[in-house]
């Protein structure tokens, strides 16, 4: 994911008189959201995924002498994705000359991933529509490259379980049958360090790919259809309220307000009517199959959690 600026998240204020001017203060917040988020998801991974607040009622002390490496392998599996994904974008920015920042994580303290993913800062109005292209989906490609193989040893190494809280999209249901054919109907895997890992990737993937506003799907989507993607984001979004209201899903209400914030339509991009070209169209068709199969429309089922 990426959020488009076209200004620079770092500040160019004139440092006060005897001072040496701080050159690269953005870099300092990105390393403190990297420990934060090592922290936070160390925590996650050690306390098993639990729904607890850090610092509150996590009692992570009390599971550091038996769940630390766990902690360890989460923390670790989970940047490794993340940066994944935040790496794809920024190399592909840097190859088309486009300003990127390194990627900002973002740690968060409730203790059932200890992360919301991770966001770059991009000049998205100086990108055409082939660059816009290929810097939105190379961010989903990565992660998936490293989200798929941990999540498949997760499932292969795993303990059979007869609940698993974490629901599974398509594809990973589809791997946990080719993976572990020894497990009968009813029966799955608990979690674990690499399946989470894994899961939280294809969370983040599944919903950045919506093509909405400035998620890497809406920007797919404007690379691809051009100024008719304003259509495919508005459906998109009365899609989604409807199937709040319909089927209960009050658990996204909130990111739907966040889109209808930040604005359901793509913001304009630098020459807009350059072909896409035959393989690009194809390729970010493709692209939507994506948030069909990582997608979860219920992904955590709290009453399954202990």
């Amino acid at each position: 994911m990426d959020a488009s600026s076209s200004e620079h998240l770092w500040t160019s204020a004139e440092p006060a008189p005897g001072r040496r001017p701080d050159r690269h203060p953005a870099r300092r917040l990105q390393a403190l959201l990297y420990l934060l988020t090592a922290l936070t998801t160390f925590a996650a991974g050690t306390v098993g995924w639990e729904p607890v607040v850090l610092g509150i009622d996590a009692d992570v002390a009390a599971s550091l002498p038996t769940h630390w490496m766990r902690g360890v392998l989460y923390a670790g599996a989970v940047l490794a994705v993340l940066t994944a994904h935040e790496a794809g974008h920024f190399i592909a920015a840097r190859i088309h000359g486009i300003p990127a920042t390194l990627p900002f994580f973002l740690p968060v303290p409730v203790l059932i991933t200890g992360t919301l993913g991770a966001v770059i800062g991009m000049e998205g109005s100086r990108a055409d529509r082939r660059q816009l292209f290929d810097i939105a989906l190379a961010g989903p490609l990565a992660g998936l490259l490293v989200a798929l193989p941990l999540l498949a040893i997760g499932m292969r190494d795993g303990i059979v379980t007869d609940a698993n809280p974490f629901a599974l999209p398509p594809l990973a249901a589809w791997m946990l049958g080719a993976l572990r054919p020894d497990l009968v109907a009813g029966l799955t895997i608990a979690p674990n360090a690499l399946f989470m890992a894994g899961w939280v990737g294809l969370l983040v993937t599944g919903l950045n790919m919506i093509p909405v506003s400035q998620l890497d799907g809406g920007h797919i989507a404007a690379a691809v259809f051009g100024r008719r993607s304003v259509w495919i984001a508005r459906g998109t979004l009365l899609a989604a309220i409807a199937g709040i209201v319909l089927f209960g899903r009050y658990n996204w209400v909130v990111m739907v307000v966040m889109v209808a914030f930040i604005g359901t339509d793509h913001p304009p991009i630098r020459d807009a009517d350059r072909p896409l070209g035959t393989l690009r169209t194809v390729l970010g068709l493709l692209a939507f199959i994506i948030p069909l199969v990582t997608f979860m429309p219920e992904p955590l089922a709290l009453d399954g959690l202990e």
